[in-house]
């Protein structure tokens, strides 16, 4: 009985083998190209890169077009150069180019103020003059855009209240390694952010010290008392660069921060904090102010902003001015009632807007207001009513403080309100120390693909 003919590996049809491919990564076909020439031959197929291209690197024809090469060789070009990156380079490139495109229609003079990105030997420079190692996350975002010219106002928020303005800077890598911290209470801290007129940073730390987590973005808060000044309180603002990064650029794209006299205003709106009552709707939005608050003692500043708008299909016989407010504060659980608003008595139209600022403090992280406003119809004065103000919480971010300070104990730190507590933090897994989870990639692949390519 004859044997079976053996099928030849370059007897097989392309047309499986490709589909097979295609679900491949880019690390499986690179592996597959050195298997032999008919798998080299067929793992190099345009389609196949073109998907990895669009993927990883966010390519489109025009780019191949311009470049004038493969997508194998284009996907080739951008991998020697921004390989280590891979993993983070589609998410922080979307957030970059959302972000610019947002600003070119509402805020166009802050494009002009974002610098080209830096380069691996200046990264890698930067590394050698601050003897701390930036992770990979960061060093990502600056290679697309490393952040911003010092100018006003800043890419990362604006806020303004009576006799107070803060605008933060996104530092560029070279201004942030002038920054960085060895200081007792703030060692191995990056700054991300510059405010000019209250001097106030958010910081990344560079290392797990003093009670803080590896690559935790936060504000540093003093202790206020003058049982040890050293003691940095954190009102913590991301786990890592690239979730404060993102979070924040999602927040402005979505509308979620308002743009007031052509900046980014970061007052949060809680889709909740709507009411109608009749022909007018209340909203609310609240911001949590670190530079004007403290931990130790507890001193937890806000402001919010509410918006009064009478619906533009209202009767003209509807308009109304306000004439007092009231409000139910739970931090005091006191009632409060005076006239006017903001020492204001706004005039409502159909189709007519009032937007007015105000600020409180309290002595626990987590409160909220509720209230209304009393108007009365201007073509019958003696016609009142009450519109209802929503409830709105005000809650500052998660933070945490040192411990009372004890013999031979003034480096232990515990929790404070809301501290997320993560087993798995960024960098804690991470083997090879490249922020990847791809295991040794830069030496394997890097050196199939000089091998292959």
């Amino acid at each position: 009985m004859a044997s079976p003919a053996e099928l030849r590996m370059d007897q097989l049809p392309s047309d499986p083998l490709l589909h097979i491919f295609s679900y491949l990564s880019f690390k499986d076909l690179v592996h597959c190209s050195s298997v032999n020439r008919r798998l080299n031959e067929l793992s190099k197929d345009n389609p196949l890169w073109k998907s990895l291209c669009s993927k990883h690197w966010l390519l489109t024809e025009a780019d191949r077009q311009k470049n004038g090469v493969s997508w194998y060789y284009l996907f080739k070009q951008y991998y020697m150069d921004l390989g280590r990156y891979i993993q983070y380079y589609p998410e922080l490139k979307t957030a970059w180019e959302q972000l610019k495109s947002f600003l070119q229609q509402k805020c166009p003079h802050m494009i002009a103020s974002l610098k080209d990105g830096a380069t691996e030997v200046e990264l890698n420079d930067i590394e050698a003059q601050i003897s701390c190692r930036l992770p990979d996350d960061y060093r990502c975002s600056f290679r697309i855009h490393n952040g911003q010219k010092l100018v006003i106002p800043g890419l990362m928020g604006s806020m303004s209240l009576l006799n107070h303005y803060r605008s933060e800077v996104l530092l560029d890598v070279e201004t942030a390694a002038g920054g960085f911290q060895q200081r007792k209470g703030m060692k191995c801290c990056l700054p991300l952010t510059f405010c000019f007129h209250t001097g106030l940073s958010q910081f990344m730390a560079l290392e797990s010290a003093e009670g803080r987590k590896m690559f935790e973005c936060f504000y540093p808060c003093p202790d206020q008392t003058p049982q040890n000044p050293s003691a940095i309180n954190m009102f913590i603002t991301g786990s890592r660069f690239s979730e404060w990064f993102t979070t924040y650029v999602n927040n402005v794209v979505t509308g979620e921060y308002p743009i007031i006299r052509d900046q980014i205003f970061r007052y949060v709106h809680d889709k909740s904090c709507v009411v109608t009552t009749g022909d007018i709707t209340v909203s609310v939005s609240t911001s949590f102010l670190p530079e004007l608050s403290s931990v130790n003692p507890p001193h937890f500043f806000f402001t919010y902003r509410i918006r009064i708008e009478m619906s533009s299909s209202a009767s003209p016989e509807a308009a109304c001015q306000l004439d007092s407010c009231y409000w139910k504060i739970t931090a005091s659980h006191s009632n409060v009632q005076g006239p006017s608003v903001v020492g204001e008595f706004p005039v409502m139209t159909p189709g007519m807007v009032h937007e007015y600022s105000s600020c409180i403090t309290f002595s626990t992280p987590s409160e909220f207001m509720e209230g209304h406003y009393t108007f009365h119809r201007l073509a019958n004065k003696e016609e009142v009513f009450n519109v209802a103000i929503p409830r709105f919480y005000m809650i500052c971010p998660p933070f945490r403080k040192p411990m009372v300070p004890m013999q031979n104990t003034s480096d232990s730190f515990t929790s404070g309100f809301d501290d997320h507590e993560d087993d798995g933090e960024y960098g804690e897994d991470d083997s090879d120390g490249d922020g990847d989870d791809f295991g040794d990639l830069e030496e394997i692949n890097m050196a199939a693909l000089e091998g292959v390519w």
